[in-house]
């Protein structure tokens, strides 16, 4: 390991980082076809969910790009079906908070989940239909 990276009076965890000659720095990556390597997320930070892999720091990035969202962190929660979830807290910026203070919406009615879906259930007249709806989500 000479010239490598040590950890200083540590030595188990430059043993860790240093294995079979390759650095382990945790990090998931991919080069793409110009040679650019692109940091994707962290091993330890990246949700295994129906055994794909989903970015973290994806989910956070595309959350933080409303314009109410001050700041986003998307972690995995246990799943009995799929392993793991993406789980997203978001903390909203202050101009936005009298939408949820004000009374425009109330803190006990802001949803706990949101889930994305391909389609809504509608009547035979393309109205949402609210009664399939629970049942099919409930």
């Amino acid at each position: 390991m000479a010239g490598a990276v040590l950890f200083f009076k540590e030595p188990e965890k430059s043993e860790a980082l240093w294995r079979d000659g390759w650095m382990h720095t945790g990090d998931v990556s991919y080069a793409d076809n110009d040679g650019y390597l692109h940091i994707t997320d962290r091993i330890k930070d990246v949700i295994k969910s129906g055994g794909e892999w989903i970015s973290s720091l994806e989910l956070e990035d595309i959350i933080s790009r409303h314009e109410a969202v001050n700041e986003a962190a998307a972690i995995g929660v246990p799943d009995q079906k799929w392993g793991e979830r993406p789980l997203v807290l978001v903390v909203i910026k202050p101009e936005f908070q009298d939408k949820i203070n004000g009374g425009v919406i109330p803190k006990f009615g802001v949803p706990n989940q949101i889930l994305i879906v391909d389609e809504l259930a509608k009547t035979s007249v393309g109205k949402l239909n609210k009664k399939r709806l629970r049942k099919q989500y409930c």
